[in-house]
């Protein structure tokens, strides 16, 4: 068995364990419960759950979706939730695994700092997935988009990518910026021209990007306040695509909003067309942007650059 596919494999039973984490997070957060405290219990008759009969995915078809208890029916979303993060796990150390492997059969002598790079890329896309995941079940659940995980995320997005910038090569990512008339700045190489180094752009870019996200959909918010005389967006989706933002960047941001824009919409449409809702029948939008998020995590730069390069 080769590398990628060991670390695939440990990477679907880490991520087994957390999605089963992750049910307790959709189950309580939503409510403004512990995470922590009380242990696992059934909802019906709050007998804790053993730990045998919480075992991801396998006690589900062993109990046979019944609590051991009181017979009472335990919902399929436990093992998909646990299914879908061990899956997303396995892909990202797959992938992760892959290119790692790619860097050392190079001819020439590849720089720890882009095995570091690729390492850090992997982690964030890991934890951007568990975030994700979550929020699309809550907000589906509950239309709520809990502050535990939108802010917390942003926090975790921008400090990963503190940390990225920190292992850049010495020009990697550096940025010129040009000018006609002369320059004095610490960072100026040439009389004229501004140099933005690599960890400048990273992070500045960066808080760039969750400032302008989470500015234009506040905009787009108040747009339709003020057309249709309500609100049509919470603020939960604002954090949440600050968040994408956050760990992504600007256009994969924009490439989630999109996607899910065009994903809610064909629901509405479908749910319109079978009588099922009216005009102002409310749609779990951050379930749909959080899809968003997850398909720009793993196909964002080759969407972005295949759309861009019909305009070079």
């Amino acid at each position: 068995m080769s590398t990628p596919h060991i670390f695939a494999a440990c990477a679907f039973l880490i991520g087994l364990l957390f999605g089963s984490f992750l049910n307790v997070c959709i189950a309580r957060l939503p409510r403004g419960q512990s995470i922590v405290k009380p242990r696992s219990h059934c909802p019906n008759c709050d007998h804790h759950i053993r730990w045998y009969d919480d075992i991801p995915i396998l006690s589900w078809f062993i109990l046979r979706a019944r609590c051991r208890d009181c017979g009472h029916s335990i919902s399929i979303q436990y093992p998909t939730v646990e299914l879908f993060t061990a899956i997303w796990f396995a892909f990202v150390a797959f992938r992760t695994a892959f290119q790692l492997d790619h860097l050392r059969i190079l001819p020439d002598p590849v720089p720890s700092e882009a095995f570091i790079g690729v390492t850090l890329v992997g982690i964030t896309a890991l934890i951007l997935g568990f975030l994700l995941i979550g929020l699309l079940v809550m907000d589906w659940q509950t239309y709520t988009l809990p502050d535990a995980f939108t802010l917390t995320g942003i926090a975790i997005g921008f400090f990963l990518i503190c940390t990225q910038a920190v292992f850049l090569g010495p020009t990697e990512d550096q940025i010129l910026l040009k000018h006609k008339a002369p320059i004095t700045a610490a960072m100026s190489v040439e009389k004229g021209n501004l140099f933005l180094t690599g960890p400048e752009a990273l992070i500045g870019g960066r808080l760039v990007a969750v400032l302008a996200t989470a500015a234009l959909l506040l905009l787009i918010r108040q747009a339709y306040k003020l057309l249709r005389n309500r609100d049509g967006m919470g603020l939960g989706d604002v954090k949440l695509l600050a968040m994408i933002a956050a760990f992504l960047g600007f256009w994969p941001a924009i490439l989630a909003l999109f996607a899910g824009v065009l994903a809610a919409s064909i629901y509405g449409i479908a749910l319109l067309a079978r009588g099922k809702a009216h005009a102002t029948t409310r749609l779990p939008f951050g379930s749909f942007l959080a899809a968003g998020g997850l398909l720009s995590a793993l196909f964002g730069p080759v969407l972005i650059d295949r759309y861009t390069s019909l305009f070079r």
